[in-house]
């Protein structure tokens, strides 16, 4: 129901599971299953065949798999799940799925888990008695779940379509330990850890990364290879079939010392720690949201209608006649308070029951129950106050109608109401409001940040000019006017209000400037050498958010003892958590940086086309074997690609040693 359509290809089912050499597959589908086309896919695939279905519940995805013998029964249970599913955006309660499946613990259950759409809160907690493990999307994740002892064992899925345009064949399975093929014993074995890894004899260390077998480590892995024998080639493939990859590609970073760059390079910093500016400017823009509609001069001028009418009134009460004298005449409204407070209660109370993270803290403290019971008794509160702000809104809207038919009859002096409480506190905001804005204004730092010897630099300090307030706001609007007030924070916020197609949401951003400043070890601003140094830095740093990462000949733009320094130290800490793969032609990195497995790539003409084959290893083997079996020498290959061959590796060991002392 929520799934793309597409043309199944049994051949395509067929041939994927014969070149994976898969022992068992799930068919599943989102929201729906098919029993006739299923058991004519297990009637024609050599394994052993489970009938699946992915359905929708509550905001996430959740794999329901049966044994193989159960499609009868299984076909009734989700016909009605897609009796209930007919559109995208429809779902189902976890309730209504144990109506439905009857005891969930007969199943495989499975719900995404570090993949999105993920189950997570009170449905995870309502599913976890029931779950076998949890549904990643990348061997980054598979590997994080897999060492931390509270998450889930986690599965890596194919996750394709069996379709007739199936140009290449899914790389990611899941290996398990399990013995027979039968439900109760994938359901055992993932109970344990131990039993599942994303390769068949390496484990956890390595996982496929083409299609043709080739499998990379889960940690630090060196590409080497001489020029144009597909190293690039290969990291382009790479990032084609990998989703979620941050590609370094050579030379994309460097820097030149013109003004051209440097402003690129600020406007890069300053886009990429715009969020702590935003965010610690949150603070003001939570203030103007309450002083934006106050009008100092509205509020003078009614109360100083207020003094006149009471004044006229008290002189003229010989005009009084029955129409002035009725009660409503003189009536005011009743107050009309805000649900802000309450609905904040509530939603703090919802928070403590869903949190899953601190939940045993929480339940040593309070009671769920209570909570539960608690947050009911807020709600139906909420309820009866905004039913209560309702009828006082209703009455003073009858009242003012009334008010104003009476006063067409009278000659006597009504008094026009003012609220002096919400006057003066509206004062009160304003002051407070002027108050923020000059401590946001007095020049200080911020946020002081260190990467690799580098140190980040967040600044706030008033703005010199209209110019500057304009760069701010993003937008071809003019400022010069209402900076002529920038001094008065009230008085600049009005010319602000003034300003046409400028969005009351981005007002906050115009009263103070954030800057960015990157400062090397001696405490002065980068020069364009180290402006490429930070970005490649910043940018390996930045690879934390993707699930893998490629970086292509870093030597080509860095000197020595930069990238033995400070990029090697990154890359081996990064790769601790992540898999990384590193093109390198140099010692300094291919050497020094102690990686996890070699790859190396050599390139043969056939029949006038290119072929590429792309050896591989650990670094303590003496040969690198490709996955059609090919072998080549570790140690030749080595001294060939980062030091030019054994006898130009000698020459320049006799050099240094003979400028030695001694």
């Amino acid at each position: 129901m929520s799934d793309r359509a597409f043309s199944f290809s049994l051949d395509s089912f067929t041939r994927y599971v014969a070149h994976a050499k898969l022992d068992a597959v799930a068919v599943t589908n989102h929201d729906v299953f098919d029993g006739d086309q299923f058991r004519t896919i297990q009637s024609v695939l050599p394994v052993t065949t489970f009938p699946g279905i992915e359905i929708n519940v509550d905001k996430g995805h959740v794999l329901i798999v049966a044994g193989p013998s159960d499609v009868d029964d299984f076909e009734r249970k989700t016909a009605k799940v897609t009796s209930r599913i007919q559109k995208i955006g429809d779902s189902i309660s976890v309730d209504e799925l144990v109506a439905i499946f009857g005891d969930l613990k007969k199943y495989l259950v499975i719900p995404h888990y570090d993949k999105g759409p993920a189950i997570a809160g009170e449905t995870l907690e309502k599913l976890r008695p029931f779950i076998s493990a949890g549904e990643v999307d990348s061997a980054k994740k598979f590997v994080r779940n897999f060492k931390d002892p509270a998450k889930l064992t986690p599965v890596l899925f194919s996750d394709s379509r069996m379709s007739l345009d199936l140009a290449t064949f899914p790389t990611r399975q899941t290996f398990v330990d399990c013995g027979a093929l039968t439900l109760e014993a994938l359901k055992s074995s993932f109970q344990d850890k131990a039993k599942v890894a994303l390769s068949e004899s390496d484990g956890n260390r390595l996982w496929q990364v083409f299609d043709n077998g080739q499998s990379v480590s889960t940690g630090l892995n060196v590409l080497l290879g001489s020029r144009s024998t597909g190293k690039s080639h290969t990291l382009d493939k790479i990032s084609r079939l990998v989703k979620n990859v941050k590609y370094i590609k050579q030379f994309s970073l460097v820097q030149q010392e013109d003004a051209t760059s440097e402003r690129e390079f600020a406007v890069g910093v300053e886009r990429k720690r715009s969020a702590f500016g935003d965010q610690y400017l949150s603070g003001l823009k939570r203030v103007l949201d309450e002083v934006i509609s106050i009008d100092l001069d509205v509020d003078t001028r009614a109360v100083e209608t207020y003094l006149s009418t009471l004044l006229r009134f008290a002189d003229e009460t010989d005009r009084r006649d029955a129409f002035s004298n009725t009660a409503l005449f003189d009536e005011v409204d009743f107050p009309v308070g805000n649900s802000e407070t309450l609905q904040a209660l509530i939603g703090s109370v919802r928070q403590l029951i869903e949190n899953v993270e601190y939940r045993p803290i929480i339940e040593r403290h309070v009671d769920l129950a209570s909570l539960k019971r608690l947050a009911l008794e807020l709600i139906e509160t909420l309820r009866a106050a905004s039913l209560d702000f309702r009828k006082k809104r209703v009455v003073n809207d009858l009242v003012k109608e009334i008010k104003q038919n009476l006063q067409i009859r009278t000659s006597a002096v009504q008094v026009k109401d003012v609220d002096l409480y919400a006057v003066a506190m509206n004062r009160k905001r304003i002051d407070r409001f002027i108050e923020i804005v000059s401590l946001l204004r007095k020049p200080a730092v911020i946020s002081e940040d260190t990467l690799q010897g580098f140190r980040i630099e967040i600044r706030k300090h008033p703005f010199a000019g209209a110019g500057e307030v304009k760069q701010a706001s993003g937008r071809k609007l003019a400022f010069s006017d209402a900076f002529t007030s920038y001094e008065d924070a009230y008085a600049y916020l009005q010319r602000i209000k003034e300003i046409e197609d400028l969005a009351t949401a981005d007002y906050y951003r115009l009263f103070a400037k954030i800057t960015y400043r990157i400062l090397n070890r001696d405490g002065h601003e980068v020069s364009g050498g180290e402006r490429s140094e930070f970005r490649l830095l910043q940018e390996i740093a930045d690879a934390q958010n993707y699930d893998l990462l490629l970086v292509d000949e870093p030597e080509s733009s860095f000197d020595n003892l930069f990238l033995k320094r400070e990029v090697n130290q990154i890359l081996k800490s990064i790769s601790e958590t992540m898999p990384v793969i590193v093109v390198t032609h140099n010692s300094t990195v291919g050497a020094s940086v102690e990686a996890d497995y070699i790859l190396y790539t050599a390139k043969e003409t056939v029949d006038g086309k290119p072929i590429y084959r792309v050896f591989s290893g650990y670094p303590t083997d003496k040969r690198l074997v490709s996955v059609d079996g090919a072998e080549v020498n570790s140690h030749e290959i080595l001294l060939n690609s980062l030091e030019a061959g054994l006898a130009p590796y000698e020459g320049r060991k006799q050099s240094y040693e003979a400028v030695k002392d001694r």
